[in-house]
């Protein structure tokens, strides 16, 4: 009787039929990680590209509207901040050109006096930045893994010397 048992066990023992797919099954998990890691971090570099040539753009804008003079008059340019934040966050035409995972919680012009780099002196330095999150829609992959990233938040700032108007 020991015999009888000891031979179909052997068999199945020997058999590689489902050997592919528990390999596939052992292997699946990870590679979903893989794409998720891979669609994540390119959807946060297209945000981050988005809202840096935002920042960008608004620190060149008060570059050239805010006046020379600024230093030496006390100016400020806080006066500016609408107008910033909406280059930051549309275009032209006013729509919205950052994407739908990306929220911009607040954008900041300030302005740097700086005396004695440039030829004349206390010559105005416009920083724009911009507080932003990004939230991530296939964070819940990562939390099969154990670490549960939704979203991040980041400043993203960009600085011009102010030539005035």
């Amino acid at each position: 009787m020991a015999i009888r048992l000891h031979i179909p066990l052997a068999r199945f023992a020997r058999c590689q039929k489902g050997a592919v797919i528990v390999e596939f099954a052992l292997t699946m998990p990870l590679m979903i990680l893989f794409f998720a890691i891979m669609m994540e971090s390119a959807r946060t570099a297209w945000a981050y590209q988005m809202v840096n040539s935002g920042v960008r753009d608004a620190s060149r804008y008060l570059a050239r509207v805010a006046p020379s003079d600024i230093c030496s008059t006390g100016g400020s340019l806080a006066g500016y901040t609408t107008q910033v934040s909406n280059i930051v966050t549309q275009n032209r035409a006013g729509l919205g050109v950052m994407p739908t995972t990306v929220v911009v919680n607040s954008v900041t012009p300030s302005l740097t006096c700086v005396a004695g780099t440039y030829r004349k002196g206390p010559v105005g330095v416009a920083t724009v930045s911009a507080n932003i999150t990004i939230q991530y829609p296939m964070g819940f992959i990562f939390d099969w893994f154990g670490d549960a990233v939704g979203q991040a938040t980041t400043v993203v700032a960009d600085d011009a010397r102010i030539f005035g108007q």
